[in-house]
This record gives C-alpha cells, structure tokens and sequence, in this order.
C-alpha cells in the first residue's frame, strides 16, 4: 500500500466518524448536544477536505481549478446528499414514510446524474 494510499484512508476514517457522530449528535434529540454535534460535525468535514489536499499534494497531482463544471457538479452533489438526508430525517426521525421515501429516491436520482454531469454521454 502507498503511503499516500494510507494517509488517506486514516484521515477518511477520522473525518468520517467525526463528521457521523456529530450529525448523530444534532439529530437526535435525546442525546441534547445540538451545539457539540455542530462542533463535531465541522470538524469532521474540515479533516475530510484536509485528507483530500493532502492527498493530491502526495499524488503529485495539480490543485483543483474552479471552473463552472466543478461548481456545477459541486452544487448537484450537495443538493442531491440535502435532499438524500431529508428524505431519511422525515422518515426516520419524524415518521412520515411516504413523503421521506420520495424526497429520498429524488435525492438518489439528482445524485445519479452526477454520472453523466461530469463524465458525459458517449
């Protein structure tokens, strides 16, 4: 395994606990640690974007270039995981099967189309 190899995938884990516990954390009212959750939540994803400049500085690879395909892509994503999420909070947290089912299979097609977004069709 290469070392870049291995430095990612200590600092995904990381980041990845980090970033579910903290969203555990706010969503669920029993535990009462909205605040902490944010906290936790935040520093999950600030070590998920530092495991992936890490990485691409290890890889040799350039850094990424802002175009208006990146942003596009970045904005499919983030609404496709929202709508995903939401779709899980009504059905699990506050009980509405039907509407959370929906928003969740919208969110998973939105999610889909990142395919041929950023890969194209041939």
């Amino acid at each position: 395994m290469k070392k870049s190899t291995f430095v990612a995938m200590l600092l995904g884990t990381v980041g990845g606990i980090l970033f579910a516990l903290g969203m555990c954390m706010t969503l669920i009212p029993e535990w009462n640690a909205f605040r902490p959750g944010v906290i936790m939540g935040v520093t999950g994803a600030a070590v998920l974007l530092v495991m992936v400049l890490v990485w691409r500085k290890m890889e040799d690879k350039a850094p990424i270039k802002l175009s208006g395909k990146t942003i596009g892509a970045i904005l499919i994503g983030v609404i496709g995981a929202l709508l995903f999420g939401v779709g899980m909070c009504l059905t699990m947290v506050w009980s509405h099967m039907v509407p959370g089912i929906l928003i969740g299979v919208v969110g998973i097609v939105v999610l889909l189309c990142l395919i041929p977004f950023i890969k194209g069709l041939k």
